[in-house]
Formats: C-alpha cells, sequence, structure tokens
C-alpha cells in the first residue's frame, strides 16, 4: 500500500501502476485492417491441417520412387489449384508445379533440373527417396492443434491466422488516452512567441507516443495555470478516455495545481519516484478516471511516459513489459547523475569489438530535447552511485536500432 507522501522507488512505482491496470474490452475487426492490434485470447485453435494436402515443393515430376532412375512415360499435368484423380501407375510421370496437389500413387517429385524431358517421356538418372520435395498434409499445424498468436499482430502472424481460414478477429479495443498541457507560458507549436513563452512540446510529443503504443490519444486544449480551468478541462476529459496524462503542475510551486485538484477531487495515490529525470509524477483517480501526472519538463515527460504510461497501456492491451529490447552496455566515458535517484541517461549505443558501447548523446539537462532525439537508448544506473563509469556494464532499453562501427 502506497501513500501520498512516500517517495517511491521506481520497481514500487511500477508494481502499484500495473498492479491497477485493466485490460480493456473486445472488439471484432476484418483480418485485413488487424495490423498492430492484439487478440482479445491469443490462443486459436485449428479447424483443418495446413496444408490441407500434400503438395509439392518444387516445379517439376511427381513419380513413383520405385521407379527411379529411369525412363517414364509423361501422363498429364497438374498446376496449383487443380486436381488429379487417377492414381499414378508404375513407370508413369506427371509435370507438376508448386504447391499443386500430389497425385495418388505419386511419392516423390523431382525438379525440372534434375530431369531429363524428351517429347512425352522424361529420363531421371538418379534415385530418389520416397517423400522428396513433397509437403506432407498438415506439416505445419494440425487439426486440432491450439496455435498461440500473442503479441501485436505482425506480418507473420497474420499470415498464420489467415492460414487458418480466420477471416475476423477478437482484438483489445484500443485504450483512449487524454492528453492535457498545462502551463501560462504554452503557447500552440507553430505560433509566434510572445515574451516569456515557449511552444507546447508535450502535448504533440505525448499523443504521438501515446499512438506508438498501440492506444488512441485524444489532445485536449492546453489550460492555463488556473484550478478552475484545470478542474474544467479534466472532467471534460474523464468521461472521453480510459486513462489522462496530463504534463505539467504535479511539483511543489505555488502554480502546480494539479496535484492539488487530484488531492481535493479525486484519490492521490503517490506524487514522488526516485528517478532521474522526473522525480514529479503523479498517479491517482479524478472524477472517475485514472489519472497520471507527467513532470512539464519535456525530456522528463517522455522518459516518465516510457518507463510508466507505456507499459501501463501496454498492459491494458494484455501485454507484457514495455516492449523493448534491453541490452548491456558500457559506457566510454563518465556520466554525472544524481546519487540518490536512479537515472535513465540519454545515451547513443554501438557494437564495437564484440560490446555495445554507449556515449552520452548530449547535455543530461530535462529542458535539453536535441539529446532525446539523437539517443537510441536509455542507460540504466542505478541508485546508490553518483555516475556512470568508464568500463562498467549498465542495462539499456533501446528506443531505435543499434549501430555498428564506431561512435557515431
Amino acid at each position: 500500500m502506497v501513500t501520498s507522501r512516500e517517495m517511491l522507488t521506481y520497481e514500487a512505482a511500477i508494481r502499484h501502476i500495473l498492479g491497477l491496470a485493466e485490460p480493456t474490452a473486445s472488439e471484432t475487426v476484418p483480418l485485413s485492417e488487424a495490423a498492430g492490434r492484439v487478440l482479445a485470447d491469443p490462443a486459436v485453435t485449428a479447424t483443418v491441417d495446413i496444408p490441407a494436402f500434400a503438395n509439392s515443393a518444387m516445379d517439376g515430376f511427381a513419380v513413383r520412387a520405385a521407379d527411379l532412375p529411369g525412363r517414364l512415360d509423361v501422363v498429364g499435368e497438374v498446376a496449383a489449384g487443380a486436381v488429379r484423380h487417377e492414381a499414378l501407375a508404375s513407370g508413369t510421370a506427371v509435370r507438376i508445379m508448386t504447391g499443386a496437389p500430389i497425385p495418388p500413387g505419386a511419392d516423390a517429385v523431382v525438379p525440372v533440373e534434375d530431369a531429363t524431358q524428351v517429347g512425352e517421356r522424361v529420363t531421371i538418372a538418379d534415385a530418389v527417396e520416397p517423400g522428396r520435395h513433397v509437403r506432407g498434409s498438415g506439416h505445419d499445424t494440425r487439426a486440432g492443434d491450439e496455435v498461440q498468436v500473442a503479441g501485436e499482430l505482425t506480418a507473420s502472424r497474420i499470415a498464420v491466422l489467415a492460414s487458418l481460414g480466420v477471416g475476423s478477429v477478437e482484438v483489445r479495443r484500443r485504450p483512449r488516452v487524454a492528453i492535457l498541457s498545462t502551463g501560462d507560458e504554452l503557447v500552440e507549436p507553430g505560433a509566434p512567441l510572445g515574451p516569456g513563452q515557449i511552444h507546447d512540446t508535450n502535448g504533440v510529443a505525448l499523443a504521438a507516443a501515446v499512438r506508438e503504443c498501440g492506444a488512441e490519444s485524444l489532445l485536449m486544449a492546453r489550460q492555463p495555470d488556473d484550478p478552475a480551468a484545470i478542474d474544467g478541462a479534466l472532467r471534460d476529459a474523464a468521461p472521453r478516455g480510459d486513462l489522462i496524462v496530463t504534463s505539467g503542475g504535479v511539483s511543489v510551486g505555488r502554480h502546480d495545481h494539479v496535484r492539488a485538484l487530484l488531492e481535493e477531487h479525486g484519490d492521490l495515490d503517490f506524487w514522488r519516484v526516485a528517478v532521474q529525470p522526473g522525480k514529479p509524477l503523479a498517479m491517482g483517480m479524478i472524477h472517475g478516471t485514472r489519472l497520471i501526472g507527467l513532470p512539464g519538463n519535456p525530456v522528463s515527460a517522455l522518459v516518465t511516459f516510457e518507463l510508466f504510461v507505456r507499459p501501463y497501456l501496454r498492459a491494458m492491451l494484455g501485454l507484457h513489459g514495455d516492449g523493448r529490447m534491453h541490452i548491456a552496455a558500457s559506457p566510454v566515458a563518465r556520466m554525472n547523475k544524481d546519487r540518490s535517484r536512479r537515472a535513465y541517461l540519454r545515451v547513443v549505443v554501438w557494437e564495437e569489438d564484440g560490446r555495445v558501447r554507449a556515449r552520452s548523446a548530449g547535455g543530461q539537462l530535462s529542458s535539453q530535447l536535441r539529446p532525446m532525439a539523437e539517443a537510441n537508448a536509455l542507460l540504466i544506473v542505478p541508485e546508490g552511485v553518483d555516475a556512470a563509469r568508464e568500463g562498467d556494464t549498465y542495462e539499456a532499453v533501446l528506443l531505435d536500432p543499434i549501430g555498428r562501427g564506431p561512435t557515431p
């Protein structure tokens, strides 16, 4: 059980957050529109053998293996989609195309390049074993097999479902996330800046991050640092989203109102986590809807989204973890951090001499966005140390593919 006064470790915070995640309801979509979706039940029972019939793996000649080597009469042809019902007699062969059903009596296929045909006779110089170049019925899947199609539906998983004759699928409904930026200083990206103003990067960035997780984003109108205005926006967002994600307003300043509104009109589970960047992070319920309040600094907002919101949304889809690859990486130079918190340093990683190396992507301040964009990983440095040290090994979370060769 957590209380709002505690500063939680990462482990305690993520355990609490994931314990509150409830899978979304299911909906039916055509298989052709199911890419990226997640099956409500990953277990699919095959109703037919795949393939349903023995077929040729090559263009060539269907034969009886016992007749070879030898010269055979060519008595017909079977193309893909056709069926030859007559049994193959001894001393005969049938031209056959890749994927075509094996004729009755035949038990092997000889590729075109291993045979010499003159007129309606074919000479095959070498013996073959029964089953050569024959794809047996059910060699991929047997009727009655339970096929696990877990995770997001990729092209290969959709292909498996199509092979099973599935035309539509029950998938988890995409979670709906209402996104609210707060701050007097914020203006629309692309609008001219007045004195003391900045462009609202968090709204559009978090909306993009939500969509990358397979959820739907609802970008609410940004609100000034006014508790009544923010509460009105939260009341509007609550019935429209499965989750509200805010940025800003969860720290200890006089104009940080989101945390106070959670305490006044809802339930505040906690509001501080011992991570760097992103210590001020709130979790609670307001107006009947779960809310995760992220810090206002752009890098802090994106990193804490990665750490907490991303796995929460995936859990709502029935997926486990953050969906990222975690690797071991060694810094090529010292990178300082706050000793009291677990750090997530923005780094570039690459392979060199059989090891994964890491260098800082640039400044590590939570207001420095360019290094976040240029990083392909977050280097995790635990509590209790004041730096990531050269040559030591740390866990890294890949955000983009790893590079090869010298420092990029």
